[in-house]
């Protein structure tokens, strides 16, 4: 599957905010967007005009693709699994916590879902005992993600884990399924569904 290897702190630059892309920098004085919070590019310092809803939608897509880590066939196929949904958005959203990267990522199993994606291509995770080396794995409630020689530069502390993900055995349990308000995340889902129900 491709993905997107460009400057990764230029799209918190982008997107007007920090997205937490790169774990633990993100925090520290290094991240690039405390130190430059301005779009990328020769005119991003200069005065900015304003923003149709067009663009304002296409925004908050590209916002969401960039903080899951997919790209737009992927995530267009997430939305079109939702949209047989009653609440397209919440739908989208549903789908894109349940992958495996995210589900280690919010676990604290990992410092980012970049860095989770290449610990589960690897081959450092199981779920209910069997290897899975697919970070679009989509978890199912009840299931248990233990790690397996993961190397000890990347294992971090445990961060207060969201409602719907339990400890256990030393790995993360996905409880039930999120619910909106469990979900930590500063998207507006409802303008993805208008940007791809135009």
């Amino acid at each position: 599957m491709a993905r997107y290897t460009d400057a990764t702190c230029r799209q918190c630059r982008r997107a007007g905010e920090k997205l937490f892309l790169k774990g633990e920098r993100c925090m520290g004085p290094k991240c690039a967007f405390t130190k430059r919070p301005v779009a990328p590019g020769m005119h991003g310092s200069g005065r900015r005009r304003r923003i149709s809803d067009y663009g304002i939608q296409l925004r908050e897509k590209q916002k969401a693709k960039a903080i899951y880590g997919l790209l737009e066939r992927q995530f267009r196929r997430y939305y079109d699994q939702a949209s047989s949904k009653a609440n397209t958005g919440f739908g989208l959203l549903q789908l894109l916590e349940q992958r495996l990267d995210n589900v280690i990522y919010r676990g604290g199993l990992a410092q980012s879902r970049s860095q989770a994606r290449q610990l589960v291509t690897h081959g450092h995770f199981n779920v209910n005992g069997k290897k899975v080396s697919i970070p679009s794995y989509q978890v199912r409630a009840d299931d248990l993600i233990t790690a397996i020689d993961v190397p000890e530069e990347v294992k971090i502390e445990k961060p207060s884990l969201p409602g719907w993900l339990t400890e256990k055995n030393g790995g993360v349990m996905m409880g039930t399924i999120a619910t909106r308000d469990q979900i930590e995340t500063s998207l507006n889902e409802q303008l993805i569904v208008e940007y791809y129900s135009r």
